[in-house]
């Protein structure tokens, strides 16, 4: 039996009011990813990829003190990456054709790599020449492909407060009292490479350690053999089991907390000037002094081993060649420096006296910048990536086992690296003064 006619007509006028219904949200619905989509595109800003080695308190470090005022002045966000495996990260960014558009490194033999690899942009006219010593600012067959963001002094050896500083050379000579650690991640290795450069530095000085630096110098000359036999003395390389097991499973950040141990575990630590920043010199009330008084057979006077976290420009976008500007600027690397324990050696940043005006920061500034003083840039830092690792796996091994016959084959093994005619070298890397 059929509906009566008027149901039929209630049932129809109730399906078009659903049909109405569904039609109007439809279009709501479109309409409203229509408008968040509008809202999107208009309120999109230009973005910048940074890559650095700065993680943790470094990294928000440096977005406050330089990366959110650059956002706020240029509405350009600034998409930072840090890593403490910048090197590997870059290295796979590049090859799979998504490099950062800017990234920061310690090493300008890397950088160096890469812009004879054509990958780096040159810096004409986004920075100044005359802000940057060609020492921190190499030219590279005509070109300014990198400068410093920050620096860091080298060829120091910390020490407490309590340490009379007559006693430090008696201190110096037991291995156990230096503060050790070669734990660095994918890095690991790099604080016996900088042990081995400032005795070579301090022993022979600043031309025998720029030919070595710059691939002229074998690995198994008699001059870089000799600093690597000093070191192994000075740590106790292949002494107690304990002392050289500590060494090799320390990470390079906590060795100094062996200082404030009561009592104390070790006394003297050989490492660069951010080290004051860590929680236990602090503690300490860590002081230094130049490496050059405490390195057995040391002549060098005046001769400091330096490094620097180097800016380089990958992809010549508008928003990257202005972040390229800022961080060249007087203010944000004087921005950064006063958040962190290292230096500006731009010209128009002068020293500031930091950390509550101590004495120690303003000496440590003069230092970097004193055009008299012979300033040499991190010698492992300088070569070519694949020597630069090798050097730094070499100084464990070595620390496990510094026997002569092994210690030929390290070095052996280290020129064979090394020769190769395709490897990129550095023109310079000591300024030499005034």
């Amino acid at each position: 039996m059929s509906a009566p006619e008027s149901g039929r007509d209630a049932s129809g006028t109730r399906r078009r009011a659903v049909r109405t219904v569904t039609v109007v949200a439809c279009c709501l619905a479109v309409l409203a990813v229509a408008v968040v989509a509008g809202v999107r595109v208009l309120g999109s800003e230009p973005t910048v990829t940074l890559l650095a080695n700065w993680t943790g308190r470094d990294a928000r470090y440096f977005r406050q003190a330089v990366i959110e005022p650059f956002e706020r002045e240029n509405h350009i966000r600034v998409d930072y990456q840090g890593s403490s495996a910048e090197s590997q990260v870059l290295s796979a960014d590049v090859e799979t054709g998504t490099p950062p558009d800017v990234v920061v490194l310690t090493g300008p033999g890397e950088l160096a790599d890469y812009a004879g690899r054509q990958r780096l942009e040159p810096l004409e006219g986004l920075i100044r020449r005359e802000d940057f010593s060609e020492s921190w600012a190499t030219p590279l067959n005509g070109h300014v492909y990198w400068f410093p963001l920050k620096a860091d002094l080298k060829s120091i050896v910390w020490y407490p407060a309590r340490t009379r500083p007559g006693t430090l050379r008696e201190v110096a000579r037991r291995p156990g009292q230096w503060c050790l650690g070669m734990g660095s991640g994918a890095t690991s290795g790099w604080p016996g490479t900088d042990w081995i450069e400032d005795i070579l530095l301090q022993q022979y000085g600043p031309g025998t350690y720029e030919s070595w630096a710059r691939g002229r110098l074998p690995w198994q000359s008699r001059q870089v053999k000799r600093a690597w036999t000093t070191w192994g003395r000075l740590v106790g390389a292949g002494g107690p089991d304990d002392l050289v097991r500590r060494a090799l499973k320390t990470e390079y950040q906590k060795a100094s907390e062996l200082v404030t141990t009561d009592p104390p575990q070790c006394t003297l630590e050989h490492q660069a000037s951010f080290i004051r920043d860590l929680g236990p010199w602090k503690k300490a009330d860590g002081r230094y002094t130049p490496s050059a008084r405490l390195i057995p057979g040391a002549t060098a006077d005046g001769a400091w081993e330096v490094s620097g976290d180097l800016v380089a420009l990958l992809r010549a976008t508008p928003q990257a060649e202005k972040l390229i500007r800022h961080l060249a600027s007087a203010g944000a690397q004087r921005a950064w420096s006063a958040k962190e324990s290292g230096f500006s050696v731009h010209a128009g940043a002068q020293p500031s006296a930091g950390d509550g005006g101590a004495e120690w920061h303003l000496s440590l500034a003069r230092t970097l910048l004193d055009p008299d003083a012979v300033h040499c840039f991190d010698a492992s830092d300088a070569m070519p990536p694949q020597v630069r690792d090798a050097f730094a796996q070499a100084t464990i091994d070595f620390l496990a086992d510094p026997g002569e016959r092994h210690l030929d084959e390290l070095l052996k093994n280290l020129d064979t690296l090394s020769s190769p005619e395709s490897l990129t070298w550095l023109s310079s890397v000591c300024d030499h003064g005034t």
